[in-house]
């Protein structure tokens, strides 16, 4: 009885990004209909795999979706997409629009079919600068926002990618909310319409809206950047046994910080003193700050902070973290069973609501593992489908 619930999504997405964000209005209660080609998403790929085709950045991406494996390069496919299209809310897609009118199913197209449709494109360019046409990946837009620059700057010199989809989750989560806001305009004048979301430009807002800094003004005031970001000391501070995230912001942090080491002396030095001299000096203040970690035992320094109320949370790293107390506490890591992968670790839906609770409706289906049902319910007719299966437009059901 999720928020969205009655809403129906023909997701055309694959990789991470559409599905990402598809997979969330799936868990928020919509009715998502996967629609893959005869192979399926890429990502069925990724491994390591139990089975062949269901791969972990597949199952973690596409729960909440009923799949169905069409060729839209054939009549018959485009025709049952159509056909899907004319019942649904919201189609998304993520590939280039270009490739969208190829297939006769540009908005001009749909949208004779479905007037009430929300049409949502996310991909890599808005469509009226030059980089329109041009394919876009999660690493190429990183770098074109300057993550690896300021990667490079505040470590070794060398520029890195973020090791994380950082763009593709981003912008999906972006699509969300762009997708959600077109819903409450369709219901309040019953017009669909078309909403592109731009990887390049959603980054970089993102990016820039940290690190404008003084190119904000004309003439600029500086080079740009935030300066407590890209301290090379803003990173987690060793102790005496490891690491430990902890970060000292506010005035009344700092006071809580200095009763709690006992020192009267950083308290009285104008560059720890006020908040305006701890910006001006973040590089000086860092590095003292990691060497009064290096004092004391990671466990000794959580304790003492947390009672100082100095905010503090462990390092942790991919494994220690499934083991996190407040995420076992609350659920987080369910382990379910999967109807073929058997036992696999979900992660729970993080938004709450006190009227429509949202949790996922099923688990990452098999390629096509809802085909049949999904033609039925557009109409079609057992010898039809059975003619699909055999001139090759879909897959016959797996067992």
């Amino acid at each position: 009885m999720g928020p969205l619930k009655g809403i129906k999504v023909i997701d055309m997405t694959t990789v991470l990004m559409g599905p990402y964000a598809t997979q969330m209005l799936g868990d928020y209660g919509a009715d998502v209909i996967k629609v893959e080609s005869l192979e399926g998403d890429v990502t069925r790929l990724i491994g390591p795999t139990r089975h062949a085709g269901m791969g972990p950045v597949f199952l973690n991406t596409n729960r909440s979706k009923r799949s169905i494996c069409l060729d839209l390069k054939k009549p018959a496919g485009r025709e049952a997409v159509l056909r899907l299209i004319k019942g649904a809310d919201v189609l998304v897609y993520n590939v280039r629009p270009q490739a969208m009118v190829r297939l006769q199913l540009g908005y001009d197209v749909v949208s004779e079919i479905n007037p009430r449709l929300v049409y949502a494109g996310v991909f890599g360019f808005g469509q009226d600068g030059p980089y329109a046409a041009k394919p876009a990946y999660d690493d190429l837009i990183q770098g074109a926002t300057a993550l690896p620059a300021l990667m490079a700057q505040t470590g070794d010199g060398v520029p890195r990618y973020v090791p994380n989809a950082l763009v593709d989750r981003i912008v999906g989560l972006t699509a969300v909310g762009a997708i959600c806001a077109s819903l409450v305009h369709r219901d309040r004048t019953g017009r669909g319409q078309r909403v592109d979301i731009p990887m390049f430009e959603t980054m970089a807002g993102f990016v820039m809206g940290d690190h404008m800094g003084g190119l904000t003004y004309e003439p600029p005031l500086d080079k740009g950047g935030y300066a407590r970001h890209l301290s090379r000391d803003r990173r987690p501070y060793k102790t005496a046994d490891g690491y430990l995230s902890v970060i000292v912001y506010n005035d009344k942090q700092w006071e809580n910080f200095f009763k709690a080491t006992e020192r009267d002396d950083l308290r009285a030095d104008p560059r720890f003193a006020t908040f305006a001299g701890r910006a001006a000096n973040i590089d000086f203040v860092y590095a003292e700050l990691a060497r009064i970690f290096e004092t004391r035992t990671t466990a000794e320094w959580i304790d003492l902070l947390t009672k100082a109320d100095v905010p503090v949370m462990p390092m942790h790293d991919l494994r220690s973290i499934l083991h996190d107390p407040h995420l076992e506490a609350t659920g987080f890591f369910p382990v379910v069973e999967h109807p073929t992968e058997g036992p696999i670790r979900s992660m729970k839906v993080t938004a709450s609501w006190s009227e429509t609770e949202a949790e996922p409706v099923r688990l990452a289906p098999r390629l096509n593992e809802h085909g049949a049902e999904i033609l039925r319910e557009t109409g079609y007719s057992a010898d039809e489908i059975a003619a699909m299966v055999r001139d090759g437009v879909t897959r016959s059901s797996p067992e």
